[in-house]
Formats: structure tokens, C-alpha cells, sequence
């Protein structure tokens, strides 16, 4: 079976606008499956540690105390612009707006964009260009506005 672009685009948008986790295409000895997370965690809020979340051993710094941390939806390599040549989607200081792509996170050869969830400032950008990533792994750190 050969599936071009489009008709992988096509796919993803059925699985994106189902209630599907995943969908798969069987032709003669050709299979595709597409699978995702029911319910990726793309930001995390930062507050500080209470009675209920203290932990003696760390520390939240105070600079840490408002903002939130954008986490990596996938497991796949962490790309900060659209090609190798390309300028960086967001940079250290950057304003941003919801919705905007702040990276590119491949994943099984698909690529990607991350988006803010919230106006702010980029104050932080902790992974390295070209870097593997985990689930849940801590990509930028911004100051909400």
C-alpha cells in the first residue's frame, strides 16, 4: 500500500476530530496504525510547595513562582525551528500568544508543532535543538503575562 501525505493528513484529522485513540488501514500485507494519547499534558503550572506538597529534599526557586512549564505531549526529538536552516520558532525573552508554535517535537516520522496555551514570555528553553524527549519532559519555561 502506498499512502502519500495527504491521505496520512486524513487520517490524523479523522483520529483528531473522533473520539478515537487510534485508527489503522489494512491493505494486502500493508498496515498502518496511528495512535495517540487520550489526554497529552502539554503545560504544567508551577506553584510553590505547601503543607500538602512539601518535599524536604528540593526546593522551588522564587523565580519559579509564576509561570508555567510547557511538557513535551510525545516521546520524539525536540526541534526549535521548521528545518535545520531554518530561525527558531521562539527565542529567551520572545512575547508569545496562545496558539502560537513555540517547537517541533517529532514523533514516528511525524512532525509535530507544539503550541502556547497562554500569553507570556519565553524565560527559559531547556531542552537543546536536535535532543531526544520523553513524555512529560520540561521544554520551555514561561512567565505568564
Amino acid at each position: 500500500m502506498k499512502l502519500d501525505l495527504d491521505q496520512l493528513r486524513e487520517l490524523i484529522r479523522i483520529l483528531d476530530e473522533s473520539n478515537l485513540t487510534e485508527i489503522e488501514v489494512e491493505h494486502d500485507d500493508d498496515r498502518i496504525r496511528i495512535r495517540r494519547d487520550p489526554a497529552p499534558a502539554v503545560a504544567q503550572s508551577l506553584a510553590p510547595p505547601g503543607p500538602e506538597n512539601a518535599d524536604s529534599t528540593t526546593e522551588t526557586p522564587a523565580s519559579l513562582d509564576d509561570g508555567i512549564y510547557v511538557t513535551s505531549p510525545f516521546v520524539g526529538t525536540f526541534y526549535r525551528a521548521p528545518s535545520p536552516d531554518g530561525e527558531p520558532f521562539v527565542e529567551v525573552g520572545d512575547a508569545i500568544a496562545p496558539g502560537q508554535v513555540l517547537c517541533i517535537v517529532e514523533a514516528m516520522k511525524l512532525m509535530n508543532e507544539i503550541e502556547a496555551e497562554a500569553a507570556g514570555t519565553i524565560v527559559e528553553i531547556l531542552i537543546e535543538d536536535g535532543k531526544p524527549v520523553e513524555y512529560g519532559d520540561r521544554l520551555f519555561r514561561i512567565e505568564i503575562i
